[in-house]
């Protein structure tokens, strides 16, 4: 519900707002999700992978989490007036500022997250989410009607979020405590450091593009990409990320069974694929129908980057997975290359795309990349990993073909329909038939899903990854 909602306000906004609002907002944005991601040095997803007792090692990560993203705010509060000249949009300093306050923020939640997803309490952590985002958009919603603009959203963004960090911090299993120690801080940053480091690179690709779209075409184009990003985004966020919020805690209760591991990260994929990639290709069939009816006609450009980021998105849940599976496994290594790999291919191809095709040639440059580079990367490290090429298939061969069928009718829809209001329609059922038909034929899939992780108490988990690290 907090999704659908997100996305009703989030089409009035575009509407109030405008593509320069938009992109001033983006400028802001764009820091915050680098910093937001590199605040607690990797180590909360430790909380989740210790072999011992959490509660052990949960002051340590507050403190580690806290003073980082103090250090980090203080950093973003001096650096926005450069930062905010380099991308093009002088005036966005203030929201530079007034939005790092997350960063602040969300330092305080790293220890009560890890713990509500190692006992599994998703149910608290949807709570939180549900207050972060109503709680921030109708705020946001009532100072844009007010005039604010950009600021609005900076506002609402930071206000969700207090909040949000307040619940988890009462649900949390348990009391918020500082503390440090020495031996348990090696060990943690030991683990921390490298995911940090994979987390920094990898949100440097999911937003590089949008430095570069800001930096060589303007605030105005970085307001239709901004958009068109977003949008490409809501399947993942909607159907995907559910489940990757809990993948890492389920995965690592299988870690003393590589055998049920590499099932269970090929039953989460296809049923993930069943459900979210028929609707990020219908997404990308309907790209000019669909921008033209939600947003209105002066949105239309967004949808040429919409077309190729939708396609993107689709990959990306295969990506998000995969780095899910081998940071349980521990290869972190592996994954700072190929992030690192990855980065360098894409900055200069997406300045190449932007000087050609505009925001539509950076969409396009970044899905290429992915193609090119990551997939048969990811696909390489999981054959080595156990995982058969021909299982993967198997699993996906008939999501994908669904997938691409579904895609297929709802672009033939766009191009011959008389009206966007046909088309779209048109293109939708095709997905939803798609998803329904899926659905139906793996069943059994989500029953054996339900059977390997139902009835493990947190005790139970906390011993099979004790088992399976000593």
């Amino acid at each position: 519900m907090a999704k659908l909602g997100s996305v009703a306000v989030g089409i009035v906004l575009a509407r109030l707002l405008g593509p320069h609002e938009f992109g001033t907002f983006a400028v802001a944005s764009v820091a915050l999700t680098i910093m937001t991601n590199v605040n607690d040095l990797g180590v909360s997803l430790a909380i989740v992978r210790w072999p011992g007792d959490p509660r052990e090692i949960a002051p340590t990560v507050t403190t580690i989490s806290v003073i980082t993203s103090a250090v980090l705010y203080v950093a973003c509060y001096f650096g926005a007036p450069g930062y905010s000249a380099a991308m093009g949009a002088p005036a966005a300093t203030e929201v530079v500022r007034v939005l790092s306050l997350v960063i602040l923020i969300d330092g305080f939640a790293t220890a009560p997250i890890g713990l509500l997803q190692r006992n599994f309490r998703a149910d608290h952590r949807t709570v939180a989410d549900q207050v972060n985002v109503w709680l921030g958009m109708l705020l946001t919603l009532a100072l844009a009607l007010g005039g604010l603009g950009a600021m609005s959203l900076a506002i609402g963004r930071v206000v969700g979020c207090l909040a949000a960090v307040g619940l988890l911090v009462h649900l949390s299993p348990e009391p918020l405590r500082f503390g440090f120690n020495r031996r348990e801080a090696r060990a943690l940053l030991r683990f921390g450091l490298p995911l940090a480091g994979t987390g920094v690179i990898a949100f440097a690709i999911a937003n590089v593009d949008q430095l570069v779209v800001g930096r060589l075409l303007g605030v105005t184009a970085l307001g239709f990409f901004v958009l068109a990003a977003n949008l490409s985004s809501w399947p993942s966020a909607a159907f995907s990320e559910p489940i990757s919020q809990v993948a890492p805690a389920a995965l690592a209760r299988l870690q003393h069974d590589p055998s049920a591991m590499r099932t269970s990260f090929e039953t989460m994929l296809a049923l993930v694929s069943a459900v979210t990639v028929p609707v990020c290709l219908v997404e990308s069939g309907s790209a000019a129908p669909l921008i033209r009816i939600v947003y209105g006609i002066h949105w239309l450009p967004a949808h040429q980057p919409l077309i190729w980021l939708a396609l993107l998105a689709a990959l990306q849940i295969f990506f998000q997975l995969t780095l899910d599976y081998f940071a349980v496994l521990g290869r972190s290594r592996m994954l700072i290359a190929l992030q690192a790999a990855w980065l360098v291919a894409l900055v200069p191809s997406l300045i190449a795309g932007a000087r050609m095709q505009g925001v539509a040639g950076v969409a396009l440059a970044e899905l290429a990349v992915a193609v090119v580079l990551p997939l048969p990367w990811y696909l390489v490290s999981l054959h080595r990993a156990g995982l058969r090429g021909r299982s993967l298939a198997t699993r996906l061969g008939l999501p994908l073909l669904g997938a691409a069928a579904a895609g297929t009718a709802a672009a033939a829809a766009a191009a011959v329909a008389p009206s966007a209001w046909l088309a779209l329609p048109c293109g939708a059922l095709a997905g939803l038939l798609v998803i329904g038909l899926l659905l139906l034929r793996m069943r059994s899939v989500l029953a054996t899903l339900r059977r390997r992780f139902r009835g493990t108490s947190p005790g139970e988990a906390e011993s099979l990854v004790a088992a399976s690290s000593s």
